[in-house]
């Protein structure tokens, strides 16, 4: 064995003699141990790191990469258009669109006019609005033409893109939906965006909530029509329930396209659209249950189930109530206890005062969880609405019976070809695939994005959470950086304000409450300005565009108007501070500020400052 291991040692030092002979040469004449060469340091700087980056995206597959890759070729070919579009006049474009209009007719296919539409799209936007859609807003396009959604990140111009596959699939006459989250949205987009359809010679149409049918029938019948998920889906419900054609506003579905799609396909396709009719007069019943379940104790007389929006009785529930009510059976048909009980209790824990509802006057007015608006005239069924005005001893209405109902699954499913957009959508990925059948695609930005996203913040204590966001606030507020703190609810917005209050810092409120919604308009306009601080529910978080700086000319106008006409023109909910030159192109301030982003939360999240 000693013999072997010698042997063997004897060998390696061999090797590594001739290895240290063959790097260093030696001189000749001159005697010179082996000498190991040695490498100079490596350096990693800045540049290096972004190349690294760049490549690792590439070879691990960045979706947004090969989205461009994919469609370069037909943005290539839209370009090649463009300075033969900009030699044609007005009258000439016009006429551009009722060329394309014969060709469908005669039965060319829509993707053969991709290049064409798209180009002439283009050039009318820059001369009505003076913005001209960037390379990655004609991706965008495409791929809403393709019947998929497109993930588009905030700011990136998702509005002026609708417009492209918009004309494209109204070229045949049959009718585009062009579907936003609220009324005021539809409205600016109908008013801003409908120029570039009203030139190349399309009608553009608007549907508003408390329109009358035949405005509403008008509306649909546009080329292109603006409207919101609500009002088109209770239009859908009306129309089956007319008893004569002349009754019906709706025609057939042909191309829909969806703006905040992750918002009304997945967040608010929980919650059906249902129409109701009026019953029976009010029962005595609902008093006595509010006041059985203010007596009752959580997780002792009953459970809640947040998320399914549930309740159960226990074991001391039912003997408890059975007690008090006097009664064998609360499952009983001819009283139906069990019922009352359960909705007295879903109005105690559930339906939270200031956060899912306001009191308006003497009418529980419902707010909407996912705009924070409020829903004049809506009502929930099936006796909880009834079972919140027992609790807040209000008067109780006639109770409603459902009449006709849809979920949004299967409304949206009935249009044959159907896009969306939005800034959030691979995190929902699966829900599209196995729901809506639908595909989601990454665009690329126009510009590298220079927002600092900051880690999110989580607390054990609501308490710790609000000492940070007062202390976050104030520093920021300090340094004259503008603040705008986001709410879930009416409820937390107002407890911000009184921190703030506390801390000596003026802020402007924006929530469902009628005396703020009348300056929504101002608010928004005002809420980038040097040192603002904005508390704001998600009400205004769908489309608006705030602008670093505020913007000064929205409100001189806001100022004449109200001053010369300010009976007709006062500022209404949702009237907007969107100037077109102050998007697209005219972004390039926006770019320069290097803005932050931040989460605290305990459980919601509560605080974005930019």
């Amino acid at each position: 064995m000693s013999s072997v291991a010698s042997c063997q040692t004897a060998s390696l030092a061999a090797r590594h003699a001739m290895r240290g002979a063959r790097s260093v040469k030696k001189p000749t004449g001159v005697s010179a141990k082996p000498v190991r060469a040695t490498r100079a340091p490596l350096k990693c700087d800045a540049f290096l790191d972004k190349i690294k980056a760049g490549l690792e995206g590439v070879m691990k597959g960045d979706p947004s990469v090969k989205t461009q890759v994919r469609y370069q070729p037909r943005v290539d070919a839209i370009n090649a258009l463009e300075s033969a579009m900009k030699q044609l006049s007005d009258d000439q474009l016009r006429a551009k669109t009722k060329e394309l209009q014969t060709k469908v007719r005669s039965g060319a296919e829509l993707d053969s006019l991709l290049v064409e539409s798209f180009a002439l799209v283009r050039e009318a936007s820059s001369r009505v609005l003076g913005l001209r859609p960037f390379d990655v807003q004609l991706i965008g396009g495409m791929i809403l033409h393709e019947g998929q959604i497109a993930e588009m990140r905030t700011g990136e111009g998702k509005t002026l893109v609708s417009a492209l596959p918009a004309f494209l699939n109204a070229l045949g006459g049959k009718g585009v939906h062009v579907v936003t989250v609220n009324d005021y949205l539809a409205r600016r987009d109908a008013e801003w965006i409908g120029q570039i359809h009203k030139f190349l010679g399309m009608r553009c149409g608007l549907i508003q909530s408390g329109m009358s049918d035949a405005e509403r029938r008008d509306g649909y019948e546009s080329d292109v029509t603006y409207v919101t998920n609500s009002e088109l889906g209770f239009d859908y419900l009306r129309d089956n329930l007319a008893q004569t054609p002349a009754e019906l506003v709706l025609r057939d579905f042909n191309f829909c396209v969806i703006d905040e799609v992750d918002s009304i396909l997945i967040d608010e396709a929980r919650t059906p659209l249902i129409i109701s009719g009026l019953a029976d007069k009010p029962s005595e019943r609902y008093v006595q249950a509010a006041k059985i379940a203010d007596a009752f104790e959580k997780e002792f007389h009953y459970t809640v189930d947040e998320k399914q929006k549930s309740v159960l009785l226990t074991e001391e529930g039912y003997e408890a109530a059975e007690e008090l009510l006097q009664v064998t059976d609360l499952y009983d048909p001819r009283t139906q206890w069990a019922l009352y009980i359960i909705n007295a209790i879903k109005a105690k824990d559930l339906q939270i005062k200031n956060v899912s509802y306001i009191i308006k006057g003497k009418e529980v007015v419902i707010v909407d969880e996912f705009t924070g608006r409020t829903m004049e005239g809506r009502r929930w069924s099936d006796g909880l609405h009834q079972a919140v005005e027992a609790k807040e001893f209000l008067p109780i209405q006639n109770e409603t019976v459902t009449i006709a109902s849809v979920t949004y699954q299967a409304f949206f499913k009935s249009f044959p070809k159907l896009g969306g957009m939005t800034g959030t959508a691979e995190t929902e990925l699966t829900e599209f695939n196995n729901i809506y059948d639908l595909q989601v695609q990454v665009v690329p930005t126009n510009r590298n994005v220079q927002r600092d996203d900051s880690q999110d913040v989580v607390f054990r204590s609501e308490s710790g959470k609000w000492n940070a966001v007062r202390q976050e606030i104030a520093r920021m507020h300090k340094k004259g950086r503008p603040v705008l703190v986001g709410t879930t609810s009416v409820e937390r917005s107002e407890q911000i304000a009184v921190l703030l209050d506390e801390e000596g810092i003026t802020y402007e409120l924006l929530n469902a409450k009628p005396e703020n919604v009348e300056r929504e308009s101002e608010i928004v306009a005002q809420s980038g300005r040097k040192g603002s601080v904005t508390i704001a529910t998600n009400m205004a978080g769908r489309g608006t565009d705030i602008l670093l700086g505020g913007n000064a000319e929205f409100m001189a106008r806001l100022r004449v108007r109200e001053l010369l006409m300010p009976r007709v023109v006062m500022p209404e909910e949702g009237d907007i501070a969107f100037e077109k030159k102050n998007l697209g192109g005219g972004k390039e301030g926006k770019w320069r500020v290097k803005g932050t982003a931040l989460v605290l939360s305990q459980i919601p999240p509560t605080l974005f400052y930019l």
